[in-house]
């Protein structure tokens, strides 16, 4: 292998205990680039397409990419991989944090867990030291705490992704944690961890990373340095963090989810805007590797006595106006209950606001939630903080709950307001209004998350090509997954992308061109799609549906120019997105054509195969 890649995958299977390495191959690093691309393809050929999300046949996919740990701008970005447990579909996640860097310093593009232990384990990694290690003292630990104590015993310098109660009891959508507050947070991949009774994966390193021409490497991480400091946003985003969003959210977007989407504005807003929670709770910033944006904020409650990272802002919409909270201090102090449990701050947040709407319409009794939830209400800080436990634990209502918005709405007949995408549940921006952001909910590889295309401003602009817009979202900014870095410097900062190909070239020796690494971007954007079909037998174009809510309910804090996108407009939209993709306008998959064209035809079998089950 050239510079940027260590070209070595690590495999530990929990149920034999086996430990080995196996080569990762130019070609293959090339036809995918690493990290999500990598860990997708790892994925799709060797996880069963019977496999069940919870059994040991599923795997976990730890990936870093070919600018993980290096000097580029903001490189310390980790993707997961695996089988949703949400949705049975294609399920991925990333962190920030130091997470990458040590891999790489250990030797390792990607760790590939399969099988499960019979007793709680967690997985040690110095260098070529590889080891199943008992876990018995770190049983039930949430994610802050038992990070804390796992430090305490192999050492600050030691990186660790863990995860918390939740998915010890394997609650749907667990996440997994590293660095005292950052988070792997959608589609369940704590919850496999859990599954597979791994509580924690700790990792130390001392190799370095190979460089092809160092000197060009520097020029180039010397500019966007450059690019990022002199941006007049620059100050801004180390003052704030994505908190900045809050009060655009929710004055100019009118997207700020409201009570369970019911609305994009919240009344009480500007309580939790930006500005707020830095006087009140900030007391320093923190980054990730490799980053002087430093958008991570840690926060003290005197009113709860408390620390976390956070509330970031999809936080603060989940946790606080989706609930009707309008205190910062009572959203931190959510936020860090929800982080030691390893619950996904957004689902958790999506699954208690649909919850208290049911009940405040009769659909679930006093009796079912538990005596000591009567009279659950929007603004309720102390109800939050018990769901959040019985959900983490599956006590009373929490058993339900922990199953996810889409199976609570089928148990509960509240289908018309479960805020979901295939089973995942949306993230923080109310949307009825803004076709291309619903398009690229509707089509996220994962579910309901933004992570994939965030087209929402494109919206506000009035921009046309909603189709075009989102298709190329959703091959740049993941392809920032795939490369191993996060994408902020980029859709923040203005860095461009064109500088992130000279620095792969720099390392790799390669001579990409923007074309080539696009083409690649939408290889693997076809191979996530192809998974769907692989593994959902009978999956269609009724997978992209976006909630009922945003077809039928309009709301008063709409702009005059601006008009519910239909059902009937969003078809016409999705149908239009399908052909420029080059996929089947019934299926929503990939045309064998296209998958000829990208280089997957080995796909082609599979899917030929999942719909002769239809």
């Amino acid at each position: 292998m050239k510079g940027g890649y260590t070209g070595k995958i690590l495999r530990v299977n929990l149920s034999t205990k086996e430990i080995t390495t196996e080569d990762l191959t130019e070609k293959m690093a090339k036809f995918h680039i690493g990290a999500r691309g990598l860990a997708t393809r790892i994925a799709y050929d060797e996880i069963p397409c019977d496999a069940d999300p919870s059994g040991p046949e599923n795997k976990i996919i730890m990936a870093t990419g070919p600018l993980s740990g290096t000097r580029v701008i903001a490189s310390g970005k980790t993707t997961f991989v695996g089988k949703s447990p949400q949705t049975n579909g294609y399920g991925s996640s990333n962190v920030g944090g130091h997470l990458a860097e040590e891999l790489k310093f250990a030797g390792y593009d990607a760790v590939v867990v399969e099988g499960a232990s019979k007793k709680l384990c967690y997985l040690y990694i110095e260098d070529d030291k590889v080891e199943i290690r008992d876990a018995k003292d770190y049983k039930g630990a949430g994610c802050i705490s038992g990070e804390r104590k796992m430090k305490d015993d192999l050492g600050d310098d030691v990186q660790i992704a863990i995860v918390g109660p939740a998915a010890e009891n394997s609650v749907a959508y667990s996440c997994i944690s590293h660095d005292f507050g950052r988070q792997a947070g959608r589609a369940g991949l704590g919850t496999i961890m859990g599954n597979k009774n791994l509580k924690a994966i700790a990792i130390k390193g001392s190799k370095g990373i190979e460089v092809h021409d160092k000197k060009r490497l520097d020029k180039i991480v010397r500019q966007m340095f450059k690019d990022a400091k002199e941006h007049p946003d620059f100050k801004a985003w180390q003052l704030y963090g994505t908190t900045n969003l809050v009060s655009y959210s929710n004055h100019n977007l009118k997207s700020l989810p409201t009570r369970n989407f019911q609305s994009g504005h919240f009344e009480n807003g500007d309580n939790i805007r930006a500005e707020v929670m830095r006087r009140k709770i900030v007391r320093h910033d923190k980054a990730c590797g490799v980053c002087p944006m430093a958008c991570g904020k840690y926060s003290y409650s005197k009113s709860h006595n408390i620390c976390v990272e956070g509330p970031e802002y999809e936080t603060i919409g989940m946790l606080g106006s989706n609930l009707g909270i309008d205190n910062i201090e009572d959203i931190a102090y959510l936020n860090y209950v929800t982080d030691e449990l390893g619950l996904d701050t957004i689902s958790a947040g999506n699954v208690i606001g649909h919850l208290i709407e049911a009940y405040k319409e009769g659909k679930v009794t006093d009796k079912e939630i538990g005596k000591d939830m009567k009279g659950l209400d929007w603004g309720k800080t102390k109800e939050v903080e018990l769901l959040l436990n019985k959900i983490a634990h599956k006590r009373g209502i929490g058993k339900l709950l922990a199953k996810g918005v889409k199976r609570v709405s089928e148990v509960l007949g509240t289908q018309e307001y479960a805020m979901h995408v295939k089973g995942v549940e949306i993230s923080a921006y109310e949307s009825r209004r803004r076709p291309a952001n619903k398009l690229a909910y509707g089509t996220a590889s994962i579910g309901g998350h933004h992570n994939d295309a965030w087209a929402i401003v494109f919206d506000a602009q009035g921009g046309k090509d909603k189709a075009e817009k989102v298709i190329e979202l959703q091959h740049l900014r993941p392809g920032f997954d795939d490369l191993g870095v996060c994408r902020l410097p980029w859709v923040e900062l203005g860095i461009k992308p064109e500088l992130y190909k000279d620095a792969l070239n720099a390392l790799t020796g390669w001579s990409m061109t923007m074309d080539e690494m696009f083409e690649i971007f939408e290889r693997n954007a076809n191979l996530r799609r192809a998974f769907w079909g692989k593994h959902v037998p009978g999956f269609s174009r009724n997978y992209d549906n976006v909630p009922k809510r945003w077809y039928e309910e309009e709301v008063g804090d709409k702009k005059p120019e601006e008009d519910l996108v239909t059902k009937k407009e969003y078809d016409k939209l999705l149908t239009k997105y399908y052909r420029l993709r080059g996929w089947n306008i019934h299926s929503g998959l990939p045309t064998y054509k296209k998958l000829r064209e990208l280089g997957l035809g080995f796909v082609i079998k599979d899917l030929k195969k999942s719909r002769e089950k239809d």
